[in-house]
């Protein structure tokens, strides 16, 4: 089955133009998914509103937004209302600046998209701007109508592909400053800077998508497949138990290295090398 873009548009740069469609990049659609049942009867169940007072239910036509004021009471909002505010689409996605790509902090990043020619003719036009964004070395920011909302987009060319990620507005991304302001500056020895050092460097390594198995996935999917099947549900294996121990033997262990070889290898790289004269004594 052909992909289906979720927004098609221009793409603008100046006066240079070309139809595009933007394709969702990622999706939970092939994860294992459930409905809500009766119990006793096998129908699934609907949802219902109903009102918290009352506890009756609430016809679709009697239900509207509302927004909670402090004293608890709320201002209601048609839905007229929230649709003459709603920003008109010119279906452009119109380029404001080209940046370097790592000028952005990932934690604006928000969701990708494929972003593709949406006509044979557009091809020429959007590789000419691709190809030169490669050249430069640099990301464009561009901004659109998507979804009933104003949102910015980075493209950057990935691999001969092209992705266009929505980003997350300023007040979206929360501060740091509460998070860590209690923790302290905290001053380590030197051995344990060299082990941990050692610890990163035989873990060394690059990232493999597939390498890395969603377990809990993978564990519904043998659960839905033995009750089909009729089988007993697997079961789960208990967590080895692991003992407390303080930091410097959780770094030695972690390292391979008792107390006494952690100390030796700690002093073989303190030890300075000895000169010819010196190996020409010792002899």
């Amino acid at each position: 089955m052909a992909a289906r873009a979720s927004w098609k548009g221009h793409l603008k740069v100046g006066d240079l133009a070309c139809a595009v469609g933007l394709y969702t990049a990622i999706s939970s659609s092939d994860r294992v998914s459930f409905n809500i049942i009766n119990r006793r009867t096998g129908h699934r169940v609907e949802r219902q509103f109903v009102d918290s007072e009352t506890g009756k239910p609430v016809e679709r036509d009697d239900q509207v937004k509302g927004y909670q004021m402090e004293n608890g009471d709320y201002i209601v909002i048609e839905g007229d209302e929230i649709a003459e505010i709603v920003p008109e689409s010119d279906k452009v996605l119109n380029v404001k600046a080209f940046i370097a790509y790592d000028d952005i902090d990932k934690l604006y990043f928000d969701r990708p998209y494929y972003l593709a020619p949406a006509d044979e003719h557009d091809v020429e036009t959007l590789s000419l701007i691709v190809r030169s964004m490669c050249d430069g070395k640099v990301a464009a920011l561009a901004q659109a109508v998507l979804f009933r909302r104003i949102r910015t987009l980075l493209i950057r060319p990935h691999e001969g592909h092209i992705i266009a990620t929505t980003l997350n507005f300023d007040y979206e991304v929360r501060s740091a400053e509460a998070v860590f302001k209690d923790i302290p500056d905290i001053k380590f020895d030197k051995e344990m800077l060299e082990l941990a050092g050692h610890i990163i460097e035989t873990k060394h390594g690059s990232f493999d998508p597939s390498a890395y198995e969603d377990r809990y996935e993978a564990a519904l999917v043998e659960l839905v497949k033995a009750k089909i099947d009729g089988r007993a549900p697997p079961k789960k294996k208990p967590a080895p138990e692991g003992k407390v121990v303080d930091l410097m033997e959780a770094l030695r262990q972690s390292a391979g290295m008792s107390g006494k070889t952690a100390k030796k290898a700690s002093a073989k790289k303190k030890a300075p090398a000895r000169s010819d004269s010196q190996r020409k004594k010792a002899g």
